[in-house]
Formats: structure tokens, C-alpha cells, sequence
């Protein structure tokens, strides 16, 4: 009899400690679905925060290497009015822009963003370096001149490109035209050398 007793208790006890680890098995699985279910959560929150400060961080760094580039393409299509290429070959604005845009592409488009200004002065004290931002905000559309100049002129190469901000976010760090775009700028100033057999010196 005690025998049939000590078995039965054997087998109660049994049953309890799989009931239990079942028990334990789910409380840890719901403990778990709660801790991804919390990380869903915060990153729902986190994460358009941190896409916006990536994009922002790479349009930042893009609008710094346009305007580098185009430093870079207004010097070099400069060095043909200095050298007196663009008098000698008889270069025109749209082929002195055509330059211009060959430096600027792939990463600047060549297209109405571009605008550029060539102007001469009879000295370096009279040249005037105007703000190519309009009261309203815009490009001011009245630079544009062509003005290659001659042997020893004074010349002022100016090159703008209106960049459009696209993130969200730093349109009061990077815009300073209307509406949520940014001007690059570059300029050169330079007086033409004597290219012609003509001149001895300037």
C-alpha cells in the first residue's frame, strides 16, 4: 500500500515540475515579446531623428564640396581669360559657361542654377564686389555681365549656383536664399597678363 501511495506522490510531483517549467517557458517568452515590442518602440521614436541627422549630414557635406568644385572650375575657365586665350581665340559667354560647366559636372548640373559674372575694372582699387542677394532674397539676376577685358585689365570672375535644400531641419543653418535654397560662390580676381608681343609690360 505504501508502496502504491509513494508512486502516486512520485507522479504528482512530476506533473507539478513540468507544469511549472511550462509556466516558466511562457512568462519568458512573454517577458521577451515585451522587450522587443519595447525596442520597436523606441526606435520608432529614435529613428527619424537619426535619418534626419544622416541625410543632414551628408547634404551638408555635399554642399561643401559643390562649392569647392566650383572654386575649382571658375579658377581653371579664369586662367584662359588671364592667359589670353578667350581674347585670342574670340570666346564667347556661352562657350567661356560651357567651360565653366565641363569643371562643375557630374556632381553641379549645368543648367538656370548656374549664372556667371565676368566684369573689368582699370584697377584693382576700383573694383567693386557687390552682394549678388537681392533685398527679397533671391539671385540677383543683373549679374551676368561679359567683360573679358584686354592686355594688363583688371578682371573679376564671379561664378553662383543656387542649391536646393532638401532635409528637413537645416533650412536655418544652410539656406540664405528664397525659398530653402543655398547660393554657392565663388569668385577669382586676377589682371591679365600681356599677352600681346604689343605690350612689353603692365
Amino acid at each position: 500500500m505504501s508502496e502504491v501511495f509513494f508512486n502516486l506522490r512520485r507522479f504528482g510531483s512530476q506533473r507539478f515540475a513540468g507544469a511549472a517549467a511550462r509556466l516558466a517557458a511562457k512568462i519568458c517568452a512573454l517577458k521577451a515579446r515585451s522587450r522587443s515590442g519595447s525596442a520597436a518602440i523606441e526606435f520608432a521614436f529614435v529613428a527619424p531623428i537619426f535619418f534626419i541627422f544622416m541625410m543632414g549630414t551628408m547634404e551638408a557635406g555635399i554642399v561643401l564640396l559643390g562649392n569647392f568644385v566650383l572654386q575649382n572650375a571658375t579658377s581653371d575657365a579664369a586662367r584662359q581669360i588671364r592667359t589670353g586665350q578667350v581674347a585670342t581665340n574670340g570666346t564667347t559667354q556661352a562657350q567661356f559657361r560651357t567651360l565653366v560647366c565641363n569643371g562643375i559636372s557630374p556632381l553641379l548640373n549645368c543648367d538656370s542654377n548656374l549664372q556667371i559674372d565676368v566684369q573689368t575694372f582699370s584697377n584693382f582699387s576700383t573694383a567693386t564686389v557687390t552682394n549678388p542677394i537681392t533685398a527679397g532674397g533671391a539671385l540677383d539676376p543683373t549679374l551676368n555681365h561679359w567683360s573679358p577685358g584686354t592686355v594688363c585689365s583688371v578682371v573679376l570672375v564671379r561664378t553662383f549656383y543656387t542649391w536646393q535644400i532638401a532635409t528637413p531641419l537645416l533650412t536655418q543653418f544652410l539656406v540664405n536664399l528664397s525659398p530653402d535654397k543655398r547660393l554657392l560662390t565663388a569668385a577669382v580676381a586676377f589682371r591679365n597678363e600681356p599677352y600681346s608681343t604689343s605690350v612689353s609690360g603692365c
